[in-house]
């Protein structure tokens, strides 16, 4: 099956492993047959129809993963069908994580129906007869699509079957940090050496895992090095949203996920900083943003400090000075 880069013409741009494609360049009464075929090779061959045919517009931007794909979709309102007859003919044997970004999505495969409006996620299967209603709301449908091989642990011997077209947890564990990854994957992978994406390619399906394996009641079906990189996303997660707590430490972080501060620290212990160098660091990087940004100005660098958790002055302007070889009013002079 030829990859979306081997499918671009002029009308795709790519930067790296990001590759984007738009109808705005194909004579506007061939673009949905156009998209059709790209559909099909790109994620399974589907019969379609669309009252917004002879005016289609579509565009897709793609994240080549070394074991899967992550592709943001954007078009025109429409109905697909996969028939047993377009399954005999050939199939992938993926399956794939829907996150719907705006619009409604109606799914329905196997035993489930789905209504699925922004924010919220389902699976689907290549291998079993599918149907989607994207329904029509003033605006264009807006969806990423996780690919997920059927041999991914959990997902082998249909497992994960039981919860075809069922909505997923979105707002809570895995599923909380699932969806802001889908969506902000294309922009990190557009600067993302090969390390660096093999390793975010590494975080989402093991994000994927968790979350397939608690919707069928198997977590300990995931392997340890997944659970561990989900446990990791949820901790730096964690800390980016409590970066401004003064209280912030291991003990919180660890007593937070039910943990013990040793089992805390040997989970870092491959990472490149510990945990209590991430919480610092990340201080420190929101610390000269602010002091960067002219509209804070007004604000003093105590304040700029406490605000971000350093609760003693002095600390912050040693570490500052330490990470940045200059002082933090020497940084805030340079924008005033």
């Amino acid at each position: 099956m030829p990859s979306l880069r081997e499918m671009v013409r002029k009308d795709a741009t790519a930067v790296g492993p990001v590759v984007a494609v738009d109808t705005d360049d194909i004579a506007v009464p061939d673009r949905f047959g156009w998209w059709n075929d790209m559909v099909g090779h790109e994620v399974m061959p589907v019969s379609t129809r669309s009252p917004h045919a002879n005016r289609f517009r579509g565009w897709v931007e793609a994240v080549g993963l070394p074991h899967s794909q992550v592709a943001a979709f954007d078009f025109s309102p429409m109905t697909a069908q996969r028939s047993p007859a377009h399954i005999r003919r050939g199939d992938p044997e993926d399956y794939f994580l829907l996150l719907v970004r705006e619009s409604v999505v109606r799914l329905e495969q196997a035993r489930g129906v789905a209504c699925l409006g922004p924010g919220d996620m389902a699976l689907l299967s290549s291998s079993k007869p599918l149907a989607f209603d994207f329904l029509d709301n003033g605006g264009p449908v807006r969806l990423t699509l996780l690919r997920l091989p059927r041999t991914l642990h959990p997902l082998a011997y249909g497992r994960a079957d039981r919860l075809l077209a069922e909505p997923l947890p979105s707002k809570s564990g895995s599923g909380a940090l699932l969806g802001p990854y889908l969506t902000s994957l294309p922009e990190a992978a557009r600067t993302a050496g090969p390390a660096e994406l093999a390793r975010l390619c590494a975080i989402g399906a093991d994000l994927a895992a968790s979350l397939l394996a608690a919707g069928i009641g198997d977590q300990h079906s995931v392997p340890a090095e997944a659970r561990r990189t989900a446990l990791l996303a949820r901790i730096s997660a964690f800390i980016d949203h409590h970066l401004t707590d003064p209280l912030l430490d291991p003990a919180a972080i660890a007593a937070h996920h039910h943990i013990s501060v040793r089992t805390l620290h040997h989970l870092f212990r491959g990472e490149p900083e510990s945990v209590a160098a991430t919480i610092r660091r990340r201080r420190l990087e929101r610390c000269h943003a602010d002091l960067t940004e002219p509209r804070l100005h007004h604000r003093t660098i105590g304040e700029t400090a406490l605000r971000w958790g350093f609760r003693h002055p002095a600390d912050f302007s040693r570490a500052f000075r330490r990470t940045y070889g200059v002082s933090p009013s020497e940084v805030q002079a340079t924008v005033r």
